[in-house]
């Protein structure tokens, strides 16, 4: 009985160190811009893929949960906070549909197993991926109306930088799930 304890335990307390760790990555990921065309690129959409596909969907879910939960209490994580607000005011804004598309798009990647198939791999991150974009876009719209030109704002800059990170989590998918197995 107290062994079984003792692993349980230790088991809750890897996944508290890896949820801290990652909502500290994602908080790296969103303040870093790397000059791309035609906008500055983020790694936050290949972190937040990144951890459903290392650790699985729960634990990626509680660290993206954390990592929202810090910025709308006023934690300056956010990608533009706090140059542009901070907090739940910063949350609703026009970002929102996106930073909730994180939680979702880290479960879905969680949920897929990754085999040898690079094909497979692909589609499966390209669809982690627009779910991201499925929740900015239609944030986006109910914000500043569907009459306005929504996919040039939030879909189409950021094509060319999402490419090169699904490709660069194809390289790697197969070796970070193997991680899965130390939680």
């Amino acid at each position: 009985m107290e062994i079984a304890k003792k692993i349980t335990d230790n088991k809750i307390l890897k996944i508290l160190v890896i949820t801290f760790i990652g909502s500290i990555l994602l908080t790296i990921s969103a303040k870093i811009k790397i000059p791309f065309y035609p906008v500055p690129m983020t790694m936050q959409t290949f972190v937040v893929i990144l951890l459903g596909i290392t650790f699985g969907y729960k634990t990626a879910a509680l660290t993206v949960c954390l990592y929202l939960v810090e910025g709308i209490v006023g934690f300056p994580v956010f990608s533009n906070s706090p140059e542009k607000g901070i907090g739940i005011t910063y949350f609703v804004g026009p970002t929102m549909g996106y930073l909730v598309g994180f939680l979702f798009a880290t479960i879905v990647a969680g949920i897929f197993s990754y085999n040898k198939s690079y094909v497979a791999n692909f589609f499966k991150i390209l669809i982690s991926t627009s779910i991201i974009y499925l929740f900015g876009v239609l944030w986006l719209g109910t914000l500043i109306g569907w009459d306005k030109p929504i996919m040039s704002f939030g879909v189409y800059p950021f094509l060319w930088a999402e490419l090169f990170k699904i490709l660069l989590l194809l390289a790697i998918s197969k070796k970070v799930s193997n991680l899965r197995k130390i939680i």
